[in-house]
């Protein structure tokens, strides 16, 4: 089939391309000389990731009767002996100045009646250290470092494109193990471009759309973490999951989570007939991590054989819980639910990828010049479970320790090689798109089935099997049809996919959010999961 001459991929050179336009990425942008030509790439609207939705806050120590240590110890406990204690200790030693960072660009956080910054505690912190916006904190720090980005010269904001892959000096037949940018589908025009970059950041976000209920947003499809594996990354612990316990139960509320902080203000949680639970799995009841409350919510599910439990805060005055959590308040009277009166339904979902590329302390991944932040990264910093408001205060260290690094190096580094444009020439247009819904839903089915909250060997297995036929036709109609949304989507989830079974395949214990009922216990020495693409085949396509 001929190129079609009217429709030339288009070319495009920046200093650094960001794939990924949420709190990571946008911090990124933001902290970059101001003479770098940079590339924000977005899915959809620049604020459609899932910073927008996050509403619980950000960690940090800010009040004289927390610490550092402190933070760090909680951090540690949470983590189930698999935090990288330096990646921990950076972190936090760098939060307050992120916090700053995010004051001077004009974030408006909640302040109490003496204008000081009213700080909230959530599950597995010892001290109230959780600065918010109300219950919409990712909504105020996504609008404002998109207006702030918007507002820049030298930043270029590049909405309804998504990453098909990485460009580097392997796939170009050069010398060096150098990423040069990627190809990016422009979903407006339905033809791919060519971006390059002396530097590259993943800035993608977690794969939990790899399962059938999530709290994220729909582009969390592993985009980045698959792109980078096939590109020659390790990755690492993709095999813990974070299932937040609490998502809204409704047909009609799609993907709403209902915060840890609302449990953090004295919400409970309650079986049908009204009855408390949590302090029979843990002492610390509602406040414990959110691995054993999702874990306890979905044992008195499978026991009982509800579809859902309760979080009961209409105990509190009418007036704290509207002004506390008015996006919660609004969202659920939507659906005819007055939570200053009656409790919430709820159920877990997968709500946060603790695995991902792995980096050093200054977002550098396994190729030169291609750095990872955010969601999509392996710090170390969460080790076997996240702790909450931990995952965008990563964004914002990691995010400005990238930008520095870059403004260090960004002499070094040369222009990017000549690259060829993308070639449509021996490829169609699908006639069966049935086949990828098909395989969507199926993919979706089974990780919640056989690869969720609580696991076995046997199910694992079965994924695996599962997962290696899709990966087989996804291959096939990737290289006969012109690439979409969807297939690029579904490519990457089955890839990631993949690297979650076979990593929880691995682990042969329980630890964190991994838990298997044929290894319930925990081993003396743990260690990473860590996988290599040179040396560990998955049937990936």
């Amino acid at each position: 089939m001929a190129r079609d001459n009217d429709h030339m991929p288009q070319s495009h050179e920046y200093d650094v391309l960001i794939i990924g336009s949420g709190a990571a990425g946008l911090t990124v942008a933001l902290n970059l000389p101001p003479h770098l030509r940079v590339a924000v790439i977005s899915k959809a609207d620049i604020t459609s990731g899932a910073t927008l939705w996050a509403q619980g806050g950000i960690a940090a120590v800010l009040d004289s009767d927390d610490s550092i240590e402190a933070h760090i110890n909680d951090t540690l406990s949470a983590g189930g002996g698999l935090c990288h204690e330096d990646a921990v200790r950076y972190t936090v030693e760098n939060a307050a100045e992120s916090i700053r960072w995010l004051i001077d660009n004009g974030v408006q956080f909640t302040r109490d009646e003496n204008e000081k910054l009213h700080l909230t505690r959530e599950g597995g912190h010892s001290h109230r250290r959780i600065i918010h916006a109300a219950d919409a904190t990712g909504n105020a720090v996504s609008t404002t470092l998109s207006q702030q980005a918007a507002s820049r010269a030298n930043i270029d904001l590049l909405s309804n494109r998504v990453a098909v892959d990485l460009i580097t000096n392997r796939k170009l037949a050069l010398p060096g193990n150098r990423c040069v940018g990627a190809y990016i589908l422009n979903l407006e025009t339905s033809h791919v471009e060519l971006f390059r970059a002396r530097f590259t950041v993943i800035a993608t976000g977690g794969a939990s759309k790899a399962y059938r209920y999530t709290t994220n947003p729909d582009g969390a499809s592993g985009d980045g973490i698959a792109m980078a594996w096939r590109a020659g990354c390790r990755v690492s612990n993709m095999e813990f999951n974070q299932f937040h316990p609490t998502c809204l139960y409704h047909p009609h509320a799609k993907s709403f989570l209902i915060s840890e902080a609302v449990r953090g203000e004295g919400g409970v949680l309650k079986l049908p007939d009204g009855s408390r639970f949590m302090d029979r799995f843990d002492s610390r009841g509602e406040l414990a991590p959110r691995d054993i409350v999702a874990r306890a919510i979905d044992h008195e599910m499978k026991r009982l054989g509800a579809d859902h439990l309760y979080l009961d805060i209409s105990h509190k005055p009418a007036d704290f819980i509207r002004e506390h959590f008015p996006t919660i308040y609004e969202k659920c009277l939507g659906f005819g639910i007055d939570i200053t009166r009656e409790p919430i339904p709820v159920v877990p979902a997968a709500h946060y990828t603790c695995g991902g590329i792995i980096t050093d302390e200054r977002a550098r991944t396994d190729i030169n010049q291609l750095y990872a932040v955010g969601e999509a990264a392996f710090t170390g910093l969460h080790g076997a479970n996240r702790m909450a408001s931990n995952s965008l205060l990563e964004c914002l260290v990691y995010g400005r320790a990238a930008a520095a690094d870059i403004a260090r190096r960004e002499d070094d580094i040369p222009a990017p090689p000549r690259a060829p444009d993308w070639d449509e020439s021996q490829v169609r247009d699908s006639d069966e798109d049935v086949v990828i819904s098909h395989n969507w839903d199926e993919l979706r089915h089974f990780m919640w089935d056989y690869v969720g909250i609580v696991r076995t060997t046997k199910r694992l297995q079965r994924a695996k099997h599962r997962v290696d036929l899709l990966a087989r036709e996804i291959s096939e109609f990737y290289s006969n049809y012109r690439v979409t949304n969807d297939l690029l989507e579904l490519r990457n989830l089955v890839t990631v996919s993949d690297l979650i079974i076979c990593s929880a395949l691995q682990r042969k214990e329980s630890r964190g959010l991994h838990f298997t009922l044929d290894y319930p216990g925990l081993q003396n020495d743990p260690e990473d999961t860590v996988l290599v693409p040179t040396t560990y085949r998955i049937a990936s396509p």
